[in-house]
């Protein structure tokens, strides 16, 4: 195998001089190949030898990746090889095709994505109409949304947000990279004589529960309406 920290005519470009510098770089290079989804920087930190400089090593691997076929991509806080965006109609036919989901999913995971935490009967407020519990298990079984907590309101409904799989499929880095009003207005998605005052919210999917909230004390029936 080549060595893939050395460019054309040999120039290091990643100053890995230190025989203990490219093991280390190997040690990271390994843990990512090998790993099925993104790995948190803290848990590359506890696998790599005690004093590692993690956010320089990561620099480095990502200089060492720009410009090949497969690129080292943030994804939530966390880190995955990718192929290079300009290569991925290579790989067109090795996809599996998926099942479109409906105009009800995508909206209701919208309003999820920019509105988290919403519970189910935010959703229909913004929404204007009934969502059936049918859509969110569509969209709890994708991988896109979780469950976060209970609302400190009658009936403690659950509270929904999205999860890194949501950022990994639509290859967003964090939640506030989703498109805002300018942007959503630019591609046509919303209509140009909006209301005065209409704002598209900043997203975010912080892990911690809002003030509001409570930790889910157990796994909610899905199959019970009153659960949601």
């Amino acid at each position: 195998m080549p060595d893939l920290f050395l460019v054309d005519g040999g120039e290091n470009v990643t100053s890995l001089s230190p025989d203990e510098t490219r093991t280390h770089l190997r040690m990271l290079e390994a843990m990512l190949f090998a790993s099925t989804a993104p790995v948190a920087t803290a848990e590359l930190t506890r696998r790599l030898p005690a004093g590692i400089d993690i956010d320089h090593l990561i620099k480095e691997l990502q200089q060492a990746y720009a410009g090949r076929g497969v690129n080292l991509e943030a994804v939530d806080g966390c880190w995955a090889f990718r192929t290079a965006s300009d290569l991925s109609f290579l790989l067109q036919n090795e996809v599996e095709e998926q099942k479109k989901l409906s105009r009800v999913a995508l909206e209701t995971l919208a309003i999820i994505a920019y509105h988290q935490p919403v519970t189910r009967a935010e959703i229909e407020e913004i929404r204007g109409v009934s969502t059936s519990k049918g859509t969110l298990d569509v969209l709890l079984e994708t991988g896109w949304i979780r469950l976060r907590g209970r609302r400190r309101t009658p009936g403690r409904p659950v509270t929904f947000g999205t999860t890194p799989d949501f950022l990994d499929h639509f290859d967003l880095e964090q939640v506030a990279d989703l498109p805002g009003l300018s942007e959503l207005k630019g591609a046509g998605l919303l209509d140009a004589a909006i209301p005065n005052g209409f704002e598209v919210p900043v997203p975010s999917d912080a892990d911690d529960l809002q003030e509001d909230e409570d930790p889910l004390e157990f796994e909610p029936d899905l199959d019970s309406e009153a659960a949601i």
